[in-house]
């Protein structure tokens, strides 16, 4: 993605232009810019807002989807605001959270974009008949001041799956989900042991500053979570019974590019459904004593496997050392054949969508979730903080296309310190690649990919959402 970054707001006469307010971390950008070309190809200009750094991390991490044309992504424009300097300490894998603390001074920086943000929203209201606002959950204080604007509609996208939303909801208000599935919820860790009590308190901050709502945007659809879609618009949950699923943002086939990562030659040569696909996305940092267990437990799985080694973002990715854990001594010879190690950011949707990949261990972001279904990928779930234990449930519960590797979530507890040993870590990677269960979980992911795949074709459930939400904001 090449289209240079602008401060500046260039729209002549434009009837409907979209601008999109992320978080600045990883899977929010992400969404944002997958949701942004999703819009650009109905030839809608969309400005896409953040910082430089952000910005820069967004696009150079951009998954390549040849479902869009340049004309799309010619249609994006990247507006890069100041923000004042702010820590980017180093992530820390001992800590008795998994919650990446050190992002927290990059989203309470990102207060500052308030004013720069309403000026360019007063710009581009003079010269469009409407401005559509598509803005973060946890970036509401960014745009609180739209109400200001008489053509102006905020528009709140939920980056998480809906299941989670009522997850939250239920839990703080004591209520169940219908036909039993509230006893799924007892199961679940709380808001205080999800999120660390700092992370509370932006979350806070956001809400209140949510006075306003057009409607609700998820990366979802029902296909996958067609009752939890259903209670939300009926319950009224999120403040408005407006919404529209509109996901998979993420493109849903292999790619077709010529450049290839060198590990999807490696894969050329497994057999259909013999590999695991072991990554644990931009925030989680492990412990050297448990990326050790799971890296003998992959090799006495004696299954093939693709193993990604990277520490988590920092507040800026561009700045500091990366902290490099030491496999065990020798690893790499006893694993030459059946392993291959990636050190650095790894082509995840290639893999996923590569006929010899038939699982993934995934720490249930939602951005990984929804590439794993999509690509019809059963999930070896192992949650680490935030959403993911209600995704990973969904996953292993709800859908029934995955297994748990960790029984002790993220719970702030003594037991939250406890290494996952290698002989738990190879029982589910057999269990999801050489067992009868395993393949009856991969044809359930499948027949769920094919339904996805589906939605997204003229005349599914998903394009009707999409084309109802282009309807409406161009009305």
């Amino acid at each position: 993605m090449t289209n240079p970054c602008n401060n500046g707001v260039k729209v002549t006469n434009s009837q409907v232009v979209v601008v999109m307010v992320p978080l600045p971390a990883q899977g929010h950008l992400n969404q944002l810019l997958q949701l942004s070309l999703l819009i650009a190809s109905h030839n809608i200009p969309v400005h896409y807002v953040g910082t430089a750094t952000h910005n820069r991390q967004a696009q150079l991490r951009a998954h390549r989807n040849e479902n869009y044309p340049d004309s799309s992504i010619a249609n994006i424009h990247f507006h890069e605001f100041p923000m004042p300097s702010f820590a980017t300490p180093p992530p820390n894998p001992n800590s008795s959270s998994k919650f990446p603390s050190q992002l927290i001074p990059s989203f309470i920086a990102s207060l500052n974009l308030r004013e720069p943000v309403l000026e360019m929203l007063k710009q581009l209201s003079r010269d469009s008949k409407r401005v559509i606002v598509i803005f973060d959950s946890l970036m509401a204080w960014v745009v609180q001041d739209i109400p200001s604007i008489p053509n102006a509609e905020p528009y709140c996208f939920q980056s998480v799956s809906a299941f989670c939303v009522l997850s939250f909801h239920y839990q703080v208000t004591g209520g169940n989900f219908p036909n039993g599935a509230g006893i799924i919820l007892k199961d679940l860790p709380s808001r205080e042991e999800c999120y660390t009590p700092e992370f509370l308190e932006f979350s806070k901050i956001q809400f209140q500053a949510r006075k306003f709502n057009y409607g609700n945007l998820y990366n979802t659809c029902k296909v996958i979570e067609g009752p939890f879609l259903d209670i939300l618009a009926k319950e009224n949950v999120s403040e408005t019974n407006k919404q529209w699923s509109i996901g998979p943002f993420n493109r849903v086939a292999i790619s077709t590019s010529k450049k290839r990562h060198e590990c999807l030659e490696w894969l050329d040569k497994k057999a259909p459904n013999s590999v695991i696909f072991v990554s644990f996305g931009t925030t989680t940092s492990l412990p050297d004593e448990q990326i050790q267990e799971i890296a003998i437990g992959l090799q006495q799985s004696e299954q093939n496997f693709i193993l990604v080694i990277r520490e988590a973002d920092k507040g800026d990715v561009f700045v500091g050392d990366d902290r490099k854990v030491q496999l065990p001594e020798g690893y790499k010879e006893r694993i030459k054949g059946k392993g291959f190690i990636i050190r650095d950011w790894a082509p995840q949707l290639d893999i996923l969508g590569h006929p010899s990949t038939g699982g993934f261990m995934s720490h249930c972001g939602w951005n990984s979730c929804m590439e794993g279904i999509s690509m019809g990928v059963p999930i070896a779930a192992w949650p680490m903080h935030s959403d993911q234990p209600h995704n990973a449930l969904l996953v292993a519960e709800v859908l029934n296309i995955g297994v748990i590797v960790n029984k002790y979530w993220t719970r702030n507890t003594d037991d939250h310190q406890e290494i996952v040993r290698s002989k738990i870590i190879e029982n589910c990677v057999k269990r999801l690649l050489a067992s009868p269960e395993g393949e009856e979980m991969r044809q359930k992911a499948v027949q769920l990919s094919k339904a996805v795949k589906e939605s997204i074709m003229e005349g599914g459930t998903t394009q009707k959402e999409m084309d109802s939400f282009i309807s409406h904001i161009t009305r």
